[in-house]
């Protein structure tokens, strides 16, 4: 097996959950803006893309170094050990990023990293040319201040496309964001859990795939799957061991409403893909119309934001609704990311907890209200002899 400097990468706010999830796994991890850092092998690599349900996709770091000029940017890529990756049918297309960086070309940078692979692989290959028909090996330079980053994308298609969401919605969140939501309310299934603005779903899905110990990547693919450097059935057995961890008779009270019906007949499509249909309750109500039968719960939402000046005025009387309703459930955590900077003073009580995130590319903060824990049950007095 060989060892690889491997990277999460992650929306900006998400770090330490990341990070949680690879330690979880039994990783050392590193924290950076937008990324975590951790070392592994080729299982290690499945085993991310499988399991991780926050960061967006794994790429393994392949050099990182000091580059103000096109020539050393050639030269230092080129010396990289792309040959220990790369077969010599490999398609391997490069994007780019640079900011604040006299290399201010992208599409430079691009032509210039390209051309050092090929110049690399054609020493091992002997190759004038390369097909490039084989399997896909994503390469992105990743220029700041004139630091580059050489990376190459495990994942392919970034790991929010769990596989159950095939129909779109209006404003929707993605899988990543709203497992994230869901790890960092801490919630666990004992617990009841509801959102009652379930829009299609993806927040009360998550937390049924959640409960279920579902590993979020096990529906679908991932370009280092048709890697040959990886050995023969590794792929198999890290999906065969990630099934034989799901639990399908978990028992967990999961709610999702919404005032509108078109939104629940989407909830309960994906919910179906997803393979958790049985698990998620349905309602058509509004939020002022929820109201929990048992207590200690915990509700993650994302309510409409009203970006607009009508719809925020829309949002905020939401807010306000929301506050009243939910104020009342004493013992129940509510936790709702919101880009309303005065979300507090609409709900009427501030926040436990606040934290800033990124919803796409609109700045957010996820405001956490927290009820008690349930109380444990006291194990009975042993027989005294």
């Amino acid at each position: 097996m060989t060892m690889f400097s491997l990277i999460a990468t992650t929306a900006f706010g998400l770090e330490t959950v990341v990070a949680r999830e690879l330690q979880q796994l039994g990783y050392q991890t590193k924290n950076f803006n937008g990324y975590v850092e951790f070392n592994g092998d080729e299982s290690a690599i499945i085993r991310a893309n499988l399991w991780l349900r926050s960061a967006d996709r794994v790429l393994i770091k392949m050099g990182h170094f000091h580059a103000d000029s096109f020539d050393s940017l050639f030269e230092q890529t080129k010396a990289l050990p792309w040959t220990d990756l790369l077969s010599k049918d490999a398609r391997f297309p490069v994007e780019g990023r640079s900011v604040k960086s006299q290399l201010a070309s992208v599409r430079a940078c691009q032509s210039i990293v390209k051309k050092a692979v090929v110049e690399s692989l054609r020493k091992k290959y002997k190759l004038g040319e390369f097909p490039e028909t084989g399997p896909r090996f994503g390469i992105e330079v990743a220029v700041l201040k004139d630091e580059a980053l050489l990376t190459v994308d495990t994942s392919g298609v970034a790991l929010h496309k769990r596989g159950y969401r095939r129909l779109s919605a209006t404003a929707p969140i993605k899988e990543t964001l709203a497992a994230a939501l869901v790890l960092l309310s801490r919630w666990q299934a004992y617990r009841p859990f509801a959102d009652p603005m379930c829009g299609s779903g993806t927040i009360a899905i998550e937390a049924a795939l959640l409960a279920q110990n579902a590993a979020p990547g096990l529906r679908r693919t991932f370009d280092s799957e048709r890697w040959p450097v990886f050995p023969i059935n590794l792929w198999k057995e890290r999906r065969d061991e990630a099934s034989a961890l799901l639990n399908m008779d978990v028992d967990v009270d999961l709610f999702a409403g919404d005032v509108d019906p078109e939104m629940l007949s989407l909830t309960e499509y994906h919910a179906r893909k997803a393979g958790v249909g049985k698990m998620v309750r349905l309602k058509q109500q509004s939020v002022t119309a929820f109201h929990p039968q048992a207590p200690y719960g915990c509700i993650v939402t994302n309510p409409p934001y009203g970006e607009r000046m009508g719809e925020a005025r829309e949002a905020q009387a939401l807010y306000r609704q929301m506050g009243e309703t939910l104020r009342a459930f004493d013992t129940w955590s509510v936790c709702v990311i919101a880009s309303d900077p005065w979300f507090e003073k609409y709900y009427g009580k501030p926040a436990n907890k606040r934290r800033k995130l990124y919803n796409g590319r609109i700045q957010t903060h996820f405001y956490q209200y927290l009820g008690p824990l349930p109380p444990r049950n006291k194990p009975e007095a042993e027989d005294v002899q």
